[in-house]
């Protein structure tokens, strides 16, 4: 069956295998720097919640800077990016690594640092997984996106005990450097790497209307806010372990730096086997009961590394934590990618980023301030609760399925021969499209209308009415407004292969002759004396 070679088949691209090694790199050396800021942060501070902040710095650029970084990913070519945010990245683990070196570093310092490395991420991110589309075709992107998080956790089950050792035997200034060293590798690959470019056909959107494109796409796809409100949920509880972990390792399990590693190790070896098992989990399962399964199963790990004091069990109980996070973290970025258009998956990947890195920057935070006000036992039994909320919320909010729409471009709009000369910035334009339509036929009419809507205004239309004709009641006129001429084509290049459904079925309803007339206007708000649009000139015969 196709689905169960889906994990394995993006290796037969070249491109996919070359970059998936060299993030394996990539990813063992942020690991390493991870235990290593940690680790270190544990021997300049007692306060539980210092800790627990190198968490939150590194996640929270995400959460602030990741609308921007995902229209950066829409709007400029996607390879060039992540080289600037890798590069970048290494820059700063190499200061690190020699301030940390001649002894500087302070906990002020360390988190600066720290949060400088992930704005880098916050930047790469949204490229990097919005490249999948490009590098794989769609049948093989759930298997892409599975293969990064088992390839992330692969490291995740080593980088941390090789960091241990590392910080063990040469300090954590060794540790920041192996992490500078490891960029390397997927700068070289990127750099390699030679996609295909199609030219613009129309100018980029400048990036604050670009932001708010990807916010409004996603504010009227209620499929997608559902995934967004659980990925946040999820993070704001599943951050405890990684947040805590240093603290329960020194206070319960009575280990060092090499402890610590091995803890994280046993998480990212349950990672590598929710990963194995994701297949067939998505065979028998619906989406909606795995993620309330990956809740279960984390908060239940939670409340096992609360009352362990025994290091084995400590160790065993990570390992399930590790597969519940793989499993749900990969299906939410699968439903964000299989559910948004190619023009906006860069955005949408990126507020998916916002909300599930914005919980755990805040859970690290909030879990870090509960383990110093009372103790890291009970900042775990509290985050098992939330995550048992998680699971609760599925009643109302369930996980959609993965379906078949198709979300390429519709591909069918072609510019108008306008007689008015327009330049590209020629605005407001009003869209007027008549309709004629039988009486019996207006319930269904107005069902299509609402959804016509969300389509429209999900794509860049402003103030969309549908008016009725008084004196002939079977005439109805959509209209809505677009700032100029370029972002009414923009709006028309948007519409998709599923959004064509919609368009036909109003089109049946059409009882006029022919197809409906649109109109397409310039507005005048004041009227000018002279006229600043002139006519096309017409084309010699």
């Amino acid at each position: 069956m196709a689905e169960r070679t889906s994990i394995t088949a993006p290796f037969r691209h070249e491109t996919f295998r070359t970059l998936w090694l060299a993030t394996l790199f990539s990813n063992l050396g942020g690991l390493v720097q991870a235990v290593g800021a940690g680790w270190m942060m544990t021997t300049l501070t007692t306060s539980h919640n210092m800790v627990a902040l190198v968490q939150a710095s590194n996640t929270l650029p995400i959460m602030v800077f990741s609308i921007a970084a995902g229209a950066l990913a829409d709007n400029f070519d996607r390879r060039s990016v992540m080289l600037v945010a890798q590069s970048g990245m290494a820059v700063v683990s190499l200061l690190l690594a020699v301030t940390a070196w001649m002894g500087l570093l302070n906990p002020w310092l360390l988190l600066t640092f720290t949060f400088l490395i992930g704005c880098g991420t916050a930047l790469f991110n949204p490229s990097w997984q919005a490249s999948m589309g490009d590098i794989v075709p769609r049948e093989d992107l759930p298997g892409a996106v599975t293969l990064n998080a088992m390839g992330f956790n692969m490291m995740r089950s080593v980088g941390p005990a090789v960091g241990g050792m590392i910080v063990a035997f040469a300090g954590a200034s060794a540790a920041f450097a192996v992490n500078a060293v490891s960029y390397l590798a997927l700068i070289g690959a990127l750099w390699r790497w030679k996609p295909q470019r199609v030219k613009a056909r129309l100018p980029r959107e400048n990036l604050g209307s670009a932001m708010w494109a990807g916010v409004r796409y996603m504010s009227l796809s209620p499929n997608l806010l559902s995934v967004l409100f659980r990925g946040f949920l999820f993070g704001f509880a599943a951050i405890v372990i990684m947040a805590l972990l240093p603290s329960v390792s020194d206070e319960y399990v009575g280990g060092g730096a090499l402890v610590y590693g091995t803890l994280l190790g046993c998480f990212g070896l349950g990672a590598i086997a929710g990963a194995f098992l994701n297949g067939r989990v998505r065979q028998r399962f619906s989406n909606e009961a795995i993620v309330r399964l990956a809740c279960l199963g984390f908060a239940l790990s939670c409340v096992g590394l609360a009352f362990s004091r025994d290091p084995l069990l400590s160790h065993l109980v990570l390992l399930p934590a590790g597969a519940c996070w793989v499993l749900s973290l990969s299906l939410f970025n699968v439903s964000i990618q299989l559910s948004a258009p190619r023009w906006v998956v860069g955005r949408a990947l990126s507020l998916y980023q916002t909300a599930t890195f914005g919980g755990m920057a805040g859970g690290s935070w909030i879990w870090g301030l509960t383990a110093d006000a009372a103790d890291p036992q009970w900042a775990l039994v509290l985050a098992a609760g939330v995550l048992i909320l998680c699971l609760l919320v599925g009643l109302r909010l369930p996980l959609p399925q993965f379906n078949d729409r198709d979300l390429n471009p519709l591909g069918t709009f072609n510019e108008p021969l306008l007689k008015l000369d327009l330049m590209p910035r020629s605005g407001p334009i009003l869209i007027m499209i008549d309709y004629q339509i039988a009486q019996e036929d207006i319930p269904r009419f107005l069902a299509l209308m609402s959804e016509r809507r969300r389509i429209r205004i999900r794509d860049g239309a402003r103030q969309w009415a549908v008016l009725r004709d008084l004196e002939k009641p079977n005439v109805w006129v959509e209209s809505y407004h677009v700032p100029t001429w370029v972002d009414y084509v923009r709006h028309n290049l948007r519409r998709t292969k599923a959004d064509a459904d919609n368009t036909e079925q109003l089109r049946a309803l059409h009882r006029g002759p022919g197809m409906p007339v649109v109109h397409r206007m310039i507005e005048r708000q004041t009227v000018p004396l002279d006229d600043t649009t002139p006519l096309r000139e017409s084309p010699e015969v």
